[in-house]
């Protein structure tokens, strides 16, 4: 997944990934529930890809293998706070010039029962299995699993690359409990200095805050703990009767512990890209154990349309480390008059070629299906911002289809019908567009040359700047690999390599005797 996300993010962001290109990566992660159920199968079992396929470095130094990054890569687990602190990493490494720009997240996958069961006896877990963070009804958090991953760009290199940006970060903080009441116990002062610690590294204000997305695990010793340090931070800028709104993302997904942070920041992107605060749930009675009326503070338990400019999002690891970062929403600097008419110049093109491309035939084909859903569900979007994002942020395969249309709706259709088998030419032009001063020609000729699997220099068409829309992503077939159990089985399975030929008879000692070697732990281990 975490594979496939970070794909996902780079298609979002426009961005074709070069093998060379200076990017840095940085992962958070933390559990190994995929190995623990690698090790209760038989030793023989164990084959030359566990190591990579299970090494918590492995997941941020494939990512940068498979896309060809040179920048920075590492993995980070601080458990809970694990994702931000990868962003603040990532933030840090882009100002050092580290890197040209940085792919930052985190991944969580619950595969196996036992850290659970830990949870469980430790009393983390909620009865319910609900996150119903700062109610009096707290009784501990709701596992959940998920994957997150953003594209981050210096802001003066996002904007020269006319990229769509999202949000701009202000500021970052990390730093530790140190000595507290308890290795797992929230230090409140820690929290209190690391939120302040990122508004001064933005260069703001605590009045400027408008909303703060709080760890809020929903457990009844670390709500009133961070309640009281939000409240500290804040209680010469908001009061009561203009408090600063607070919510947890974890009472609507779970928490998703290494990638809990990530999902944090997302909502706060999308609260301020919509000017809306999204609903925290599961609060029916506020926890008794802070003063309410003391505090500048209010719980966003419905939709809350509000003019956002800047906000918080906090992620505290259960081994004490912290982190905070601090998002602006972005505000695009005015289009010139020159840009304008050049823009409405260029819309009168009368056609437009519109390219995709996929790996196989029926990933080629699905993608045309949710292009065609896509542009149904945005039919005002321009059609020549829609070929501009295709043709120039994505990567080019051999499986490849163009087409000629004047209109989206008319594009639509032409997709419509081959995501249906209706058409099986890979070029489609309408039949009733006239010649158009040349550009059917142009782009017949261009879209020739694309299928052949040449390099198009898109620039020469553009004689102004596009805007980057959001699009589709690649449609991943994806394919089942899980172990098998059986050593056995495994066995038969590699007989044929060299490799275990050679390890045959070392494993049949190994079977035959009363007791393992005194290398090995001579442990039984049920499989489940």
């Amino acid at each position: 997944s975490l594979l496939e996300v970070s794909w996902e993010a780079l298609e979002n962001a426009g961005m074709v990934p070069a093998i060379g290109s200076r990017a840095g990566v940085f992962i958070g992660i933390s559990s190994n529930d995929y190995s623990q159920q690698l090790f209760t199968r038989d030793i023989s079992a164990i084959d030359a890809y566990l190591a990579t396929g299970n090494s918590h470095s492995t997941a941020a130094g494939r990512l940068s293998y498979s896309l060809g990054f040179t920048g920075a890569s590492v993995a980070i687990d601080t458990a809970c706070s694990s994702s931000l602190v990868a962003v603040h990493l990532a933030c840090q490494s882009l100002r050092n010039q580290e890197c040209e720009f940085a792919i930052a997240g985190g991944v969580n996958r619950i595969i196996s029962p036992e850290f659970s069961i830990n949870f469980s006896q430790a009393r983390m877990l909620a009865a319910d299995g609900r996150c119903k963070t700062f109610d009096a009804s707290a009784d501990g958090f709701g596992r959940a699993e998920g994957c997150g991953v953003i594209v981050l760009k210096r802001l003066a290199d996002a904007i020269a690359d006319q990229d769509n940006i999202l949000a701009v970060i202000c500021g970052s903080a990390i730093n530790q409990d140190g000595r507290s009441s308890g290795l797992t116990v929230p230090n409140g002062p820690a929290q209190v200095q690391v939120i302040r610690q990122a508004l001064q590294n933005a260069g703001l204000d605590p009045a400027e805050v408008g909303y703060l997305e709080a760890h809020g695990t929903g457990t009844a010793l670390g709500d009133p703990i961070e309640l009281n340090a939000i409240g500290s931070v804040f209680a010469n800028s908001h009061s009561i009767d203009r408090p600063l709104q607070i919510g947890s993302v974890k009472t609507n997904l779970g928490h998703l512990e290494a990638a809990a942070g990530i999902a944090g920041l997302i909502k706060v992107v999308l609260a301020l890209q919509h000017q809306e605060i999204p609903p925290h749930l599961h609060l029916q009675t506020p926890t008794p154990h802070v003063d309410w009326d003391r505090l500048p503070l209010n719980v966003a338990t419905r939709r809350t349309p509000q003019p956002l400019q800047v906000a918080g999002v906090s992620s505290f690891g259960f081994s004490g480390t912290n982190a905070h970062v601090v998002l602006g929403a972005y505000q695009a600097e005015p289009a010139s008059i020159e840009s304008v008419l050049s823009e409405i110049s260029a819309a009168d093109r009368p056609l437009h070629l519109l390219t995709l491309s996929a790996k196989t035939p029926a990933a080629l084909r699905e993608l045309t299906d949710r292009y065609a859903e896509h542009l149904a569900a945005h039919p005002d979007r321009p059609l020549a911002d829609v070929c501009f994002s295709a043709n120039t942020g994505r990567s080019q395969f051999a499986h490849r289809l163009c087409c000629i249309a004047s209109s989206t709706e008319d594009c639509r259709s032409q997709l419509a019908a081959f995501a249906k088998g209706d058409a099986i030419a890979n070029i489609f032009i309408s039949d009733n567009l006239a010649e158009a001063d040349g550009w059917r020609s142009i782009w017949v000729n261009v879209a020739e040359k694309y299928l052949r699997g040449e390099a198009i220099d898109w620039a020469q068409f553009e004689q102004t700047v596009r805007r980057r829309v959001t699009l589709p992503t690649y449609p991943f077939q994806q394919q089942r690999y899980w172990f098998d159990r059986s050593a056995k089985k495994a066995i038969r399975s590699w007989g044929k390599s060299s490799i275990w030929r050679d390890l045959l008879p070392f494993i049949s000692r190994i079977e035959s005797a009363n007791s393992l070697p005194p290398f090995l732990p001579n442990i039984k281990f049920q499989v489940r």
